[in-house]
């Protein structure tokens, strides 16, 4: 299952108390100060994984407690420090303190971490000819964890305008395929490898009028194209559910528009989808007389005009 978004609470530990000691023996009347420090409490850290594409596991643990740091002890001994707690998720994760409405990291790269929330200060001992002190609170905090998918190239377009189709036939991901609408229910990530180079696609799940305003859940799929290079916009050339080509061209753009001027400007191929089926090639002379720009014509079920349409995406990139 793939989940996007998750609220998490987090709290870091306490740092340990400091030691109220004095050293004695048969020579020395007066105690000299001897009282350790206390160790550091456990940070929370949230790191970027490669390895995960979801934050599923995020549905069913939203709870994370550092420990506390040790106490100090005489002898002049110091609290051990408590373990910091990490907290992996997907690559494209966006941290934000839902409290303040503050974003506290995107990790995007791969390794990249963030200390959200920082273990207690050590309570220090009486070895500093002071009296002993306690250790300081950890932070903590309540954290939305909003996932935006990492792909180079976004396809867009109406639902069943063969989306998932072409995505199962030039990559090794399986996406649900069928012949109804909003088959695909959230982003499939695919990888179209070659000798000389590799570029990652995602299949966005179907978009409609009113996507920008939230209909069909259009808004969260949207979002999802923030962060790719550019956009494939399929359109089904046979209007095989009896729509025109032309107006759900016009229609998605507008709906890139009223989202987010940045993803309207991005740089789109143009791709003529089911040109097998009748009615397509009338459609396609009219589409290009309307839209006058460079269209990519192909079968993706029949996999016919793939290896040209992905060159023209490796040159666009």
């Amino acid at each position: 299952m793939f989940i996007d978004e998750a609220k998490i609470y987090v709290k870091a530990g306490a740092g340990g108390k400091g030691c109220q000691s004095f050293y004695r023996d048969k020579y020395t009347r007066r105690g000299i100060p001897d009282g350790g420090d206390g160790g550091r409490g456990a940070d929370i850290i949230v790191k970027a994984d490669r390895n995960l594409h979801t934050l599923l596991d995020f549905r069913y643990n939203r709870h994370f407690y550092g420990l506390h740091g040790a106490h100090g002890s005489g002898k002049n001994k110091k609290g051990k420090d408590a373990h910091s707690v990490v907290i992996r998720v997907p690559c494209g994760t966006v941290i934000k303190d839902i409290n303040t409405d503050c974003v506290l990291r995107d990790l995007r790269q791969d390794q990249e971490e963030v200390i959200v929330a920082y273990g207690g200060k050590v309570g220090l001992g009486n070895q500093h000819r002071n009296q002993a002190t306690q250790g300081g609170p950890g932070e903590e905090k309540e954290l939305l964890l909003d996932l935006k998918i990492i792909a180079d190239v976004g396809v867009i377009g109406f639902p069943n305008a063969g989306k998932s189709t072409l995505i199962s036939s030039i990559t090794n991901a399986h996406p649900k395929v069928a012949a109804y609408p909003f088959t695909t229910k959230f982003p499939v990530l695919g990888v179209v490898k070659s000798e000389d180079s590799s570029f990652v696609i995602a299949d966005i799940p179907g978009l409609i009028e009113g996507s920008s305003e939230g209909k069909g859940l259009g808004d969260k799929f949207l979002r999802h194209i923030e962060r790719t290079k550019i956009l494939l916009h399929l359109i089904d050339m046979a209007g095989v559910d009896g729509r025109d080509p032309i107006e759900d061209y016009k229609i998605i753009n507008r709906e890139l528009k009223n989202y987010s001027p940045e993803v309207y400007k991005k740089s789109q191929i143009i791709v003529a989808n089911k040109m097998d089926l009748e009615n397509s090639a009338q459609n396609l002379s009219r589409f290009k007389k309307a839209v006058k720009k460079k269209v990519f014509t192909i079968s993706a079920l029949k996999k016919e005009g793939l290896e040209e349409l992905i060159e023209g995406i490796r040159r666009k990139l």
